[in-house]
């Protein structure tokens, strides 16, 4: 089984790899007895994310995301990295390729399924749903220091 792997850390900051993206279906993410998802694996917890959880997916030609769901608090942004497929949401079909991105609302029911011949490759970010500010929008700050390479 593949696993993700630690790069640097520090105090602020953790950096890692999951290795090629083509190469994801060596991960498998065990769901419960006897039951395990191949292709998919998260990261929120590899890097200590607080705020926000993410999973990188493969998805090869014919396969479907495994379950039509929703979620209780958390929107999700899918971020299509290769491939071809389609995207279900509230009973919409919308065709998916690389560039695409699609955010979904907590209440939204959501599916996906490669429907092409080549893998298709998802990044999905997950965060509390509502949460991000006016305040928030302007929270960055320009530093006055020199980047030293």
């Amino acid at each position: 089984m593949k696993e993700i792997k630690t790069l640097a850390e520090g105090k602020e900051f953790k950096a890692v790899d999951f290795g090629k993206l083509s190469e994801l279906g060596g991960f498998v993410l065990p769901l419960g007895p006897g039951v395990e998802l191949k292709g998919k694996a998260f990261g929120g917890q590899a890097v200590g994310a607080t705020g926000a959880e993410f999973s990188f997916q493969i998805f090869e030609p014919g396969q479907e995301g495994g379950f039509y769901h929703t979620h209780k608090h958390h929107e999700e942004l899918y971020f299509f990295l290769s491939g071809t497929g389609e995207y279900q949401v509230d009973g919409r079909n919308i065709p998916v390729k690389e560039g695409t991105v699609i955010r979904v609302s907590p209440e939204g029911k959501r599916a996906v399924r490669n429907n092409g011949t080549e893998p298709l490759v998802m990044l999905c970010v997950q965060y509390r749903g509502n949460s991000f500010t006016a305040e928030d929008a302007s929270d960055g700050d320009i530093l006055q220091e020199e980047v030293k390479w």
